[in-house]
Parts: structure tokens; C-alpha cells; sequence
């Protein structure tokens, strides 16, 4: 193994602040890149698919569970995949295996749900076994063939404006593997985070950062707080400093 060379401290930091500016330019590149996604055109989606859920048939829309944005990752889990009866494919259990709680995502007027074409006893067994929480249904028809994940996994991300659905983005192979974070998924929507510093079309709804944050176990609970993030400058009764320890998210 051909390691880097070792080096003092001061070098290490010197190294390290080279890195950090392409690291910052990274993440610049990333937020323009979300902010073009939130400028992708929309198709409607016409076709009636169904589902079937833990509480029997279930539409597309049905599948949103009243929020405004869907995001729809197709995992393997049925006959003729490695790992049948007692695993999804392996890939896709990492994936599950990476969310964190969905009552942040859910927070942002977003559902995250997974799709496969095993019965619903199936994955409620397996679902149950390896400690996965979100939503998981039982493709019926031709969604995963119509929406480009009948032959691998996917991601696809809708949105609805009454009963009209509307697909938005799709993203799979190594697109995928990026994936996990409340952050990239909300990246992938047409709403973005919905946060104030973002780069958005006008009229999309938008907070403050940090302010709708909260415990997964609190939301809707108390009105938002601004326990962590900078002053109010619209409250003059809000007179805290500054922060000083932590960059402003999208600084970096």
C-alpha cells in the first residue's frame, strides 16, 4: 500500500485549507445543480397505476399520503432476486439501510416511500426483520416499466396539484448511491428544501433554515423555533449574537 507522505501539523492544516476550497466550489456546483432540477419541466403522469399497501389498493396519488411531493425508490425484493424469500437485493437493503427518520423529510411536505413487486405479507416480514420503517407497496402493473426501474432500482420523484400527478425527476445507477440524507433527497424534488437561501423559481414556498427543524418526535407539535440559527432581524426583541461556531448552511 503506497501511502500519502506524512507530514507536521502546519502542513496537514495548509493541505487541508487547498482541499477545503474545492470542496466549497463542490458544493456551490451542487446547490446550482438542485436549483436547474427545481427548474425541470414537468409530464403528467395520466396513467392509473395501482398499488397494493398495508391497507389494501392504493393509487399513485394515494401513495403522496396528502403531502405535496412523492419520492418513489423501486427496490428488488420478489421471486428470481438473490436473496428471495429472506432478503431484498442487497443494494437496495443498503439503501433502506441508510435512511435516516422520515418525519424530516415528511416535515417538508414530502413522502419517501419504497415499491417492489413482492406481495405485502412478504415485505411486511422482511420490512419487519431488518427494522425499516417507511412506507413499502406492491407494484401491480406496468409503473416500473413506464418510470425506467423494471430492469434496476431508481429513484423517481413526483409532485401533485389536486388530483393531477406530475413526474419530476429520475435518477438511478450511481445516482443512486448518493442517496440516504434528508438533504439529497430533498434535492431531487421539484420544491428543493424549501429554505430562503435556496435559488428557487418565485412563488415556491420557502422557511427560514433551521427553523423548521425539530425532533422527529415533535413535529406539528409547537410553532418553529429559532433555537439555532442566526437572529430574527424582523424581531427587535430577538437580540442574540450572531453565530460564531458554525458556517450558515450553504456557506460551504
Amino acid at each position: 500500500m503506497h501511502t500519502p507522505p506524512i507530514v507536521s501539523p502546519a502542513e496537514w492544516a495548509a493541505a487541508h485549507r487547498r482541499m477545503l476550497v474545492k470542496e466549497k466550489e463542490l458544493t456551490r456546483a451542487r446547490d446550482a445543480l438542485a436549483a436547474e432540477r427545481r427548474r425541470m419541466p414537468w409530464v403528467e403522469v395520466t396513467k392509473p397505476y395501482r398499488f397494493h399497501g398495508p391497507e389494501g389498493e392504493a393509487s399513485l396519488l394515494d401513495l403522496f399520503d396528502g403531502r405535496r411531493q412523492l419520492i418513489v425508490y423501486r427496490a428488488f425484493f420478489e421471486p428470481g432476486v438473490h436473496g428471495w424469500p429472506d432478503h431484498a437485493c442487497r443494494g437496495c437493503s443498503m439503501m433502506a439501510d441508510n435512511l435516516g427518520h422520515l418525519a424530516h423529510i415528511n416535515a417538508r411536505d414530502t413522502t419517501l416511500v419504497f415499491a417492489s413487486r413482492a406481495p405485502q405479507a412478504d415485505i411486511e416480514r422482511v420490512r419487519a426483520r431488518m427494522g425499516w420503517q417507511m412506507p413499502w407497496y406492491t407494484i401491480t402493473d406496468d409503473f416500473d416499466a413506464d418510470f425506467g426501474v423494471d430492469e434496476w432500482h431508481g429513484t423517481n420523484a413526483f409532485i401533485h396539484h389536486g388530483d393531477r400527478v406530475y413526474r419530476t425527476y429520475f435518477v438511478n445507477n450511481r445516482g443512486d448511491e448518493a442517496l440516504g440524507t434528508n438533504w439529497s433527497y430533498l434535492d431531487l424534488t421539484a420544491l428543493g428544501r424549501q429554505e430562503t437561501w435556496e435559488d428557487s423559481p418565485e412563488g415556491y414556498p420557502q422557511t427560514a433554515p433551521y427553523e423548521w427543524w425539530d425532533w422527529h418526535d415533535e413535529y406539528g407539535r409547537h410553532a418553529p423555533s429559532r433555537w439555532f440559527g442566526e437572529p430574527d432581524p424582523d424581531d427587535p426583541n430577538d437580540q442574540r449574537p450572531p453565530l460564531t461556531r458554525a458556517e450558515p448552511r450553504g456557506a460551504r
